[in-house]
């Protein structure tokens, strides 16, 4: 039996060799450098592509002082993020933007503020070159992150985010709630209720100020509690239904919410649209699908808040200065459907 012979690995060396340039350029092509014409910029890829050249991730960060890794930090239980599609869009968008930028996803978990100086240790212990985190909470991790002086782009506006130097993401959580109100307002539906999200979360307190801003007047009994789980939407269209018999249309704080209400409005033999037009927000296509009838929604771009979290980070990276960019507020928009 013959003993397999083991091909050296190509080095920068080779494929500089094989593109016709000198080593110092085809570095730089692979480190991501600028200053380079963009034929020997092909002559180099194509010759890493030949070669089957892998850069030496040590030897690489002694170049660009950088690890290549970015922390993603979700603050929700594992539970709540495999079973909840807005979590998958979230990642999914940083996860193909961080690929277009050669940089690794280090997903971490913040299930309590247990999580968090454990989260915080890791940060500054110099594993990554930055952070992301979302589905924020009114509690000190935003605070801690900074503290820790890694470059971060946070998901959502905090709650202290006046105090934080930390730009973020979100969308027109306001803007959004408002739209979805005004149009039942003019379907002429005259007891609108609202199914709000987690009080320690922004964009739930937002939501409930968007239709504040239209119902100025809403009565109190119309305003009920979930926590973004389908169930917690069908606990509350319940409560509404048995203290608010008089209720004619729901707006509810995402679309899982949504979902809970038309399952429980099914049960109750209550007619969507017909006696009470329902609206989520998030326009989430696995929730979308499963709703009976249509769902109306608010659409956010959620992958899309997703890719921009990481090109707000590859800037602050790429800051010799240290300049931070002004946080982004995506629009929304309100989708008809057969709900409402």
């Amino acid at each position: 039996m013959s003993e397999q012979t083991v091909r050296p690995r190509p080095t920068l060396e080779a494929v500089a060799a094989r593109a016709g340039v000198s080593r110092a350029t085809a570095s730089r092509v692979v480190n991501g450098g600028a200053g380079v014409r963009p034929a020997l910029v092909d002559r180099v890829r194509l010759a890493v592509e030949e070669l089957g050249y892998v850069p030496n991730h040590a030897a690489r960060s002694l170049v660009t002082r950088r690890n290549g890794a970015v922390a993603v930090i979700i603050a929700e239980p594992e539970f709540r993020v495999f079973s909840d599609p807005f979590f998958e869009q979230q990642v999914r968008g940083i996860s193909r933007e961080l690929t277009a930028h050669d940089a690794q996803l280090v997903l971490l978990w913040a299930e309590g503020t247990g999580d968090h100086e454990r989260i915080a240790r890791y940060l500054g212990g110099g594993h990554v070159d930055g952070a992301l985190a979302f589905s924020l909470h009114d509690d000190r991790l935003p605070e801690l992150i900074a503290r820790t002086g890694v470059p971060a782009v946070l998901g959502g506006r905090p709650a202290a985010g006046e105090g934080l130097n930390v730009p973020y993401v979100d969308c027109d959580n306001r803007g959004g709630a408002r739209e979805a109100v005004r149009h039942l307002v003019s379907l002429g539906r005259r007891h609108i209720a609202h199914i709000a999200g987690p009080r320690d979360q922004t964009s739930a307190m937002d939501r409930i100020r968007g239709y504040r801003d239209v119902l100025v007047d809403a009565d109190p009994l119309l305003l009920c509690q979930g926590d973004f789980t389908e169930e917690s939407g069908a606990r509350a269209m319940a409560e509404l239904l048995d203290r608010c018999p008089a209720t004619d249309a729901v707006f509810a704080s995402n679309d899982a919410m949504a979902l809970g209400a038309l399952r429980t409005l099914r049960e109750r033999k209550v007619r969507v649209p017909e006696d009470v037009a329902v609206v989520g927000f998030d326009d989430m296509p696995a929730v979308v699908r499963a709703a009976e009838p249509p769902l109306t929604t608010v659409r956010q771009d959620i992958e899309g808040m997703g890719r921009i979290m990481v090109k707000l980070l590859m800037r602050l990276l790429d800051s010799p200065g240290g300049d931070v960019p002004a946080s982004v507020i995506t629009p929304t928009t309100l989708v008809r459907r057969v709900s409402a």
